[in-house]
């Protein structure tokens, strides 16, 4: 950090003169282009590797090294008063004993999840949509605020526990791709919770809560049902929901590189671009990630060029179809397709943040 030396006598002035020489150095060093520090959080290093983050939901830490606002909101039965989560400290985890002390004696919900991305991209509770099952007509649930809880870095933290009948959603976005535009998304999950039903998702999605056509969503998928597509094994699998088919390759159906995978704590990455796309994951405690699939877009009709309409979704799918279980901690959408680069600096991240830990 740079300092300005006091006074010394004159019998210290070559002293002085070297220190003052050494500073001169140590400036000119400074000067010079560095690498992200090592605080920089998922979105930081998106921005830093020029696919910035459009909307940023975490219940559990911050995604910004200068982040200080709050995470989600909470909502207690007793008198259906709210307050807002924040963080423990700017860039930190989130301050779980303000939801514990507020939620004492009661049960609370998480009725938003906020957007650190400063575009204003936050999630409520997701509207009716065009499904057409039990209880269509209706708004979704929202989460159980204590229903997760974990871990990150020794504190203690929540996630969005989706239970069917659970979703968040928003509609009316800043900033999030459209048409063919590229993107890219990640999501810190609970791997080991899951279920067959549709669709656990998290991305990009159709504005009106209906299914508009093959390649009107691009979203994070993560379950075992085996209607549209599945990997190798009984899954769980990571895949792409892109409306009208769940995509684990190039084909509809059976793609044999996507693996079962259930982490404890999963990290599932999906993005696209004009004519690609990809799926990669891996362990969100430990490790990098795989790629499963990089390569064209699927073989069917309707999916080149993509067709996105930009509306967000957690925890049901682009029609508010919501037999689908699953956890959400953290995850980020992008403006721009991310290098594996920026994604494996990100996983770094992710596994430095100690789930679990």
């Amino acid at each position: 950090m740079p300092f300005r030396s006091r006074l010394r006598p004159l019998r210290h002035l070559v002293l002085a003169t070297g220190a003052a020489a050494a500073l001169g150095v140590g400036l000119l060093t400074a000067a010079a282009p560095a690498a992200p520090a090592a605080t920089s959080l998922p979105c930081d290093l998106y921005a830093a590797g020029g696919t910035p983050c459009v909307a940023a939901h975490s219940t559990t830490r911050a995604l910004y090294a200068s982040y200080n606002g709050p995470l989600y909101q909470v909502r207690r039965a007793r008198d259906n008063a709210t307050r807002d989560i924040g963080v423990l400290s700017q860039g930190g985890v989130a301050n779980a004993g303000a939801q514990d002390s507020f939620c004492s004696g009661t049960t609370c919900l998480i009725t938003v999840v906020y957007d650190q991305s400063g575009r204003g991209n936050r999630l409520t509770q997701a509207p009716p949509g065009g499904f057409s099952g039990p209880a269509a007509g209706g708004y979704d649930n929202l989460a159980n605020a204590t229903a997760a809880p974990i871990t990150v870095g020794g504190h203690k933290a929540y996630g969005v526990y989706v239970a069917p009948g659970t979703g968040y959603r928003n509609n009316s976005t800043n900033g999030v791709a459209k048409g063919d535009q590229p993107e890219g998304m990640y999501a810190v999950l609970d791997g080991t919770h899951y279920n067959g039903g549709c669709c656990f998702d998290y991305g990009n999605a159709e504005t009106n809560s209906r299914d508009n056509g093959n390649g009107t969503m691009e979203a994070i998928y993560f379950g075992n049902i085996k209607v549209w597509g599945y990997g190798t094994g009984n899954g769980p699998w990571i895949m792409a929901d892109l409306e009208n088919g769940l995509f684990s390759g190039v084909n509809a159906g059976y793609n044999a590189n996507d693996p079962s995978i259930s982490h404890r704590y999963l990290t599932a990455v999906v993005k696209g671009g004009p004519g690609r796309w990809a799926i990669r994951g891996g362990n969100a405690q430990s490790g990098s990630l795989s790629t499963f699939y990089n390569g064209t877009r699927p073989n069917v009709s309707g999916y080149n060029p993509m067709k996105k309409e930009g509306a967000i979704i957690l925890g049901i799918g682009g029609d508010n179809s919501h037999g689908s279980a699953g956890t959400f901690y953290e995850g980020v959408m992008t403006s721009g397709y991310p290098s594996d680069a920026t994604e494996n600096a990100v996983q770094a991240n992710i596994t430095a943040a100690g789930y679990g830990r």
